[in-house]
């Protein structure tokens, strides 16, 4: 099998199944006061800290979480929530349509309980203006909350200027970064955002464990009630196993962040080249964005039967968001940027990583020029 779907998870590292291996083998909790109790704090807290580290930020901002979809909702839910107790009303809030399913559902939901919630409009490649969301700030709006890097496109914002313009009207801010490490920079002591979400399967760690970066003198309500673990924000007895192994996978996934950069940009260009052959084919992401991910449209083939065929060719690729997989409805993301449906539905992505081989790209493009032949007979 070629694996082409490293933006819905990135295969475990060697490095990582050792650190869980080693990690889940102490036997206490990181909440006990006992020795072995201690052991596994010694280790959360290592994991935790590797992950800082990498993502320039201070041990104490990162909330240990299950990933990307808990940190959305929770920064969405606890944010308004806190904002509408304190003014009696709902508020505003602002986003973009291109966001994920995390961000779009409690915006949804909120909007459904009377919030006004402002859709900024993306560019055909999924760009934000600066000067849309300086406009469309207000003296109500509690949250803007736009993405760093989509999981589709690849389009990556400038975040800090992003983040600049919320906060010279003192408007937290917060992005979903979870595509970002391991292949784009990551500074959260200068981007300046309020709130930042991350998840470890992202970059070679495991899945169901994630980060929720709150900036220091924030406060964050918990949504959920229980215990004071992560300051008690965030309660529930912590994966000291998971924590640990995704330290040590982000740990090497940025040592090598140049190096992998370089490589993936270089397997696109080539992935770009060979699709060229390939009658009516179309490239949705922007040419300066994120090389993890490459997003083609192949008009009058149906994208289940083209996931099919590749399949049945041993390659892996999706449709769009792992999470929105079996819907059967046009990616969200492709419509906001101008795709009509029929063109929405047949559009693949192929998104790679540090093990893609030149090999493995030429393999899959002989395989998608197949797919198409058959799938638009």
């Amino acid at each position: 099998m070629i694996y082409l779907d490293y933006a819905a998870t990135h295969p475990m590292t060697p490095e990582a199944l050792a650190a869980y291996a080693q990690a889940a083998a102490l036997p206490g909790n990181p909440a006990s006061v006992h020795a072995a109790g201690q052991a596994a704090r010694e280790r959360l807290e290592e994991g935790r800290a590797r992950v800082a580290a990498a993502l320039r930020t201070d041990p104490r901002t990162l909330i240990a979480n299950s990933g990307g979809t808990e940190g959305d909702n929770h920064v969405l839910l606890s944010v308004t929530r806190a904002w509408q107790d304190a003014h009696g009303r709902p508020g505003h809030l602002i986003t973009t349509p291109t966001e994920h399913s995390a961000v779009l559902a409690p915006a949804r939901a909120l909007a459904a309980q009377g919030w006004q919630v402002t859709f900024l409009t993306p560019d055909r490649h999924g760009q934000y203006d600066p000067a849309e969301l300086a406009g469309a700030l207000r003296g109500d709006t509690a949250l803007v909350s736009i993405h760093h890097a989509n999981n589709e496109l690849g389009s990556v914002q400038d975040t800090p200027a992003l983040a600049a313009l919320a906060a010279a009207r003192g408007v937290p801010y917060h992005t979903d970064a979870v595509q970002a490490p391991g292949v784009l920079p990551v500074d959260l002591g200068t981007w300046g955002v309020t709130f930042a979400t991350f998840s470890a399967h992202k970059w070679g760690g495991p899945r169901g464990v994630g980060f929720l970066y709150v900036q220091r003198g924030t406060h964050l309500n918990a949504v959920t009630l229980g215990g004071g673990q992560e300051g008690g924000t965030r309660p529930g007895t912590q994966d000291t196993a998971g924590v640990y192994a995704a330290g040590v996978a982000l740990t090497h996934a940025e040592q090598a962040r140049e190096t992998t950069h370089a490589h993936l940009s270089a397997l696109r260009a080539r992935f770009e080249a060979g699709t060229r052959a390939i009658p009516d084919l179309r490239l949705n992401h922007p040419p300066h964005g994120s090389p993890k991910v490459a997003s083609v449209t192949l008009p009058g083939a149906d994208g289940e039967a083209l996931l099919m065929n590749l399949d049945m060719l041993g390659v892996a690729a999706s449709a769009g968001s792992a999470c929105s997989a079996g819907t059967m409805q046009p990616s969200h993301v492709l419509t906001a940027v101008g795709l009509n449906e029929a063109d929405a539905r047949s559009t693949l992505r192929f998104s790679f990583g540090a093990a893609t081989t030149e090999q493995d790209v030429d393999a899959a493009v002989h395989a998608l020029a197949q797919a198409a032949a058959w799938s638009r007979t």
